[in-house]
């Protein structure tokens, strides 16, 4: 392994121009793909925190007991799609309703909304029919006047989720796979412009297992390089995004490191292939 490591960083300095090639190209098909990443991140994460808005509104009648509102929140409670219910007074509506619609605070007059339990969904059910059947158990209540839920909106922001998500898989797919093909033949380049140090190795008896162990760890630290370049240019562009046009989240320490190590995944496959072409040409 160590003679491995050492013919390895040999091919760095017997071809550096074409090594750094290798690290660029690969840097920027990773770029590429990191930066589609980001924008799926960001939709998702948008998507996420407006899914976290859905809620049931049921509207309680004037004469409704403080008995029943606190029976009716603890058995709505309980229900496995229910995170959490909170009882809503007509002042607490009230005040809402000047907030949500300031330039016609005036209209509403005290007295002029109802109270409401406002139950909010957990996450993974805050699907439409999920919500659906939610709302129907809540309507069963004598004390509900109403229950409104936004069913329109819930149905269109699911179908704009399930969209996002196939064109996200779809696309992502695509982009990784140019990247793929991309990296894969600069390798192959950097392999046949070695192909007579190959065919001499082939000479003196190397095994192919030989062979390939330093292209191989060539192929990793090139990948790693690339991956962490790709990185760093990917956070420059997500910094400036949010500096001058829209804030954005990046990639947590885990979504990081799965692209380093997919940086070096993909080093390592390109050269293993490339390195078993060259082989079989000269046997």
């Amino acid at each position: 392994m160590r003679l491995a490591v050492r013919e390895a960083l040999l091919g760095f300095r017997r071809a550096p121009m074409l090594s750094m090639l290798s690290i660029t190209t690969i840097a920027f098909s990773l770029f590429a793909f990191g930066l589609f990443s980001l924008v799926a991140l960001n939709i998702r994460s948008t998507l996420s925190a407006m899914e976290s808005r859905v809620e049931i509104r049921a509207f309680l009648s004037d004469s409704t007991t403080p008995e029943s509102i606190a029976a009716a929140m603890g058995d709505i409670g309980g229900f496995k799609e229910v995170a959490r219910v909170e009882y809503i007074t007509p002042e607490q509506a009230l005040e809402r309703a000047r907030l949500e619609l300031g330039e016609f605070k005036d209209v509403f007059e005290a007295g002029f909304l109802p109270a409401s339990l406002d139950v909010r969904m957990r996450e993974g059910y805050r699907d439409p029919e999920t919500v659906k059947k939610v709302a129907d158990r809540v309507k069963v209540y004598d004390f509900v006047d109403d229950v409104r839920y936004g069913e329109e909106w819930v149905q269109k922001l699911y179908s704009i989720r399930n969209v996002a998500t196939a064109a996200g898989i779809i696309l992502g797919l695509a982009f990784a796979a140019v990247s793929i093909i991309v990296i894969g033949a600069t390798i192959r380049m950097a392999v046949m412009a070695r192909s007579r140090e190959i065919s001499i190795m082939r000479l003196v008896g190397a095994t192919d297992g030989f062979i390939r162990r330093p292209f191989l760890i060539e192929g990793l630290v090139k990948g790693v390089l690339g991956g962490a370049f790709a990185l760093l240019l990917t956070r420059v562009a997500s910094s400036l995004i949010s500096r001058y046009f829209i804030q954005t989240e990046f990639f947590d320490t885990r979504l990081a490191l799965l692209g380093l190590l997919g940086g070096a995944v993909i080093g390592v496959v390109g050269s293993a292939l490339s390195v078993g072409r060259q082989i079989r040409r000269v046997q």
